[in-house]
Parts: structure tokens; C-alpha cells; sequence
């Protein structure tokens, strides 16, 4: 968790340590990242470090936190109603946010290796165990294809054209 002394930091020096924290977990999965780079990059102590935050995992999980902040166009509105042109709106704009962000590289390393390891996967499972039928089926296609578009650009419009079909079958009964 990150600690009150961070939050309480400057804005400047907080961008700083961000900054660094975005560098090392943009280039490496979290099982690789090392506290001695970050705080070289961020020119703070390593004692700083953990003063700020529990440990490498916390900071991923706040740099992480900021990322779906900026980039995150929200659910829709009534999520156990089905509406598949909310859910394809959502998916373009989230797909095409995070791939003019600052956090692309992130979001990336995130899905192909890191999610697993921070336990996303099992949070995000058992929140999808309380949603309707449509409205589960609907999510787990949605990630799978945000994962697709953003791995294989060249492909990208052919998955969300079949992203759209595949949802608008959801809707018929």
C-alpha cells in the first residue's frame, strides 16, 4: 500500500519517482523488476523506497492503479443490463486509449505476464461469478479481446469487427 509520506510528497517529486516506476515496470515483468533501478532512475534512497511503498508489488499495484485511471473509460452505466453497443463502445475506447498512452507498454506487460502474478486474475473471476449470463459472457470476451487487438495491430479491426458480431449474438435469445 502506498504510504501517507508519499502521498504527502511534492507533486514534483512524486512525478519523478512515477516516472521511474513507469521506465522499470514498462520494461520488465514484475518477477524481473528490481527496487535498485527504480530508485537510481528516481534518484531517492532505497530506504525512501519502502518508506513509500510496502514493497515492489505495492508500487506496481499504485502505478498500475494510476494507469486504469487514465485510461479506463468505465463500465457501463447499468452492468447487469446487457447492452452490447455499450460494451463494444467501451472496448474501442479502452483499446484505443491505452495504445496512445504513456502506459501502453505497461498495460501490455500487465496482461501477458503480470496480471497473473499480482492475483488479479482470481479477484476479477470471482466478481464475474455474480453477473448475469449475457452480461459474464459479454466480459470475458471483452478481455480476451482487448488482449487480442492489442497484441496483433495488423489484425485489430478484423477482432473487434468479430468482437461486435460475437456480442450482438449475446443479445439474441
Amino acid at each position: 500500500m502506498v504510504s501517507e509520506t508519499f502521498i504527502n510528497l511534492s507533486d514534483e517529486k512524486k512525478q519523478k519517482i512515477v516516472g521511474a516506476l513507469l521506465k522499470e515496470f514498462s520494461t520488465y515483468p514484475l518477477a524481473k523488476a528490481q527496487v535498485a533501478r527504480i530508485v537510481k532512475d528516481a534518484g531517492i534512497a532505497r530506504g525512501a523506497f519502502y518508506k513509500y511503498f510496502g514493497d515492489l508489488k505495492d508500487s506496481y499495484t499504485y502505478l498500475y492503479g494510476l494507469a486504469m485511471k487514465d485510461v479506463h473509460m468505465g463500465l457501463p452505466t447499468r452492468l447487469r443490463d446487457f447492452d452490447p453497443e455499450a460494451f463494444y463502445k467501451m472496448t474501442v475506447d479502452f483499446i484505443n486509449q491505452t495504445e496512445n498512452s504513456i502506459y501502453f507498454d505497461l498495460i501490455k506487460l500487465h496482461l501477458s505476464q503480470n496480471q497473473a502474478f499480482i492475483g488479479d486474475a482470481k479477484r476479477q473471476k470471482e466478481a464475474f461469478l455474480n453477473l448475469g449470463s449475457q452480461v459474464w459472457a459479454a466480459m470475458v470476451l471483452t478481455h480476451e479481446a482487448i488482449d487480442l487487438a492489442l497484441f496483433d495491430k495488423k489484425n485489430k479491426e478484423k477482432i473487434l469487427k468479430r468482437y461486435h458480431e460475437s456480442l450482438c449474438l449475446l443479445q439474441r435469445k
